[in-house]
């Protein structure tokens, strides 16, 4: 395994039996992914498409059905492993009656901490999720954020290499949410491998290096953004006012749709090259142009045309 790869998995599969028959349910299968030293890598999915199944076969909390994975070159779920990772799971459970420092020490003295060095380290965590000024308020008067920030810092605890995050933003508001994300690149930034789960398009859009995309337990796209979306405009608006009637009739005939909005003429074409005809018509015309904004494709076109693929192929 390449020294510069810190989670390598490989055909990673598993079915659950549930039910008192012991249906057979597929939760993920052949999952196959790196995620480099350094890196934020975003696991893309819907709700129900196995991300945290995945996750957990990572930290070795559930077996694999088949495949396998390494974290740091040591199998995943060994003692090597985890000492190397930090968690956060989707709902983190947290002992309400503790404050918050007392939760963070008691959570060092898990991780093998001495009692001082537990105690400075959760102090110093609490510092960089903002939690210092409520260090000695109980958990269970802790908002949502709060706790959030509260289980970054439990996962921060044993000065972990990577840091595996499940859902972290999931049912946080717009503070909350970026909050998080600010944490994330500073981690990225003192050299911590970040792995993520979400559905919130969003914010793999903001911050994250490369995503896989799951979907239905398997695997559809992986790596950077840019590789992944057609980087050639899908549609050209073009706005402007003051538009001459014999200019403005022959745009509306050549443009695939033509509105107006807020008393400018927008126009859109197909490509680039019929985009800038018009702007040159528009301006030897004597009418202003307001704006030229070239729509690409993105990653919410990306997800939902898999997820609808998926679809597609059980109902055949």
């Amino acid at each position: 395994m390449p020294p510069t790869v810190a989670v390598h998995a490989q055909n990673l599969s598993k079915t659950f039996r549930i039910g008192f028959w012991g249906r057979k349910v597929r939760a993920a299968q052949d999952v196959s992914f790196d995620v480099e030293k350094g890196e934020i890598f975003g696991l893309l999915g819907p709700n129900g498409a196995g991300k945290t199944t995945t996750i957990k076969m990572l930290l070795g909390f559930v077996r694999p059905s088949r495949g396998s994975a390494t974290v740091g070159g040591h199998p995943a779920g060994s003692i090597e492993a985890r000492r190397r990772m930090g968690y956060l799971p989707e709902n983190p459970a947290l002992y309400e009656y503790l404050t918050g420092v007392e939760y963070l020490r008691y959570a060092g003295r898990l991780a093998g901490l001495g009692r001082k060095e537990a105690q400075q380290r959760g102090t110093h965590l609490l510092e960089q999720v903002g939690l210092a000024d409520r260090a000695d308020r109980p958990i269970r008067r802790f908002s949502k954020g709060m706790v959030q920030r509260l289980g970054l810092a439990q996962a921060m605890i044993g000065d972990p290499e990577l840091l595996i995050l499940d859902e972290p933003m999931s049912g946080l508001d717009p503070i909350g949410r970026k909050d998080v994300r600010d944490l994330i690149l500073r981690f990225r930034e003192e050299g911590r491998t970040i792995m993520f789960s979400t559905h919130i398009l969003s914010d793999v859009e903001m911050i994250c290096d490369r995503v896989a995309i799951l979907i239905d337990g398997r695997v559809t796209d992986c790596g950077t953004l840019g590789s992944l979306l057609d980087p050639a405009a899908r549609v050209v608006e073009v706005a402007a006012r003051d538009v001459p009637a014999a200019v403005d009739s022959k745009l509306r005939s050549q443009s695939a749709q033509s509105v107006q909005r807020d008393g400018s003429s927008v126009y859109s074409f197909a490509s680039e090259d019929a985009a800038n005809e018009a702007v040159r018509a528009i301006a030897l015309g004597g009418g202003r142009i307001v704006a030229v904004q070239p729509h690409r494709y993105s990653l919410e076109e990306l997800f939902v045309k898999r997820a609808a693929g998926a679809k597609g192929s059980e109902a055949t």
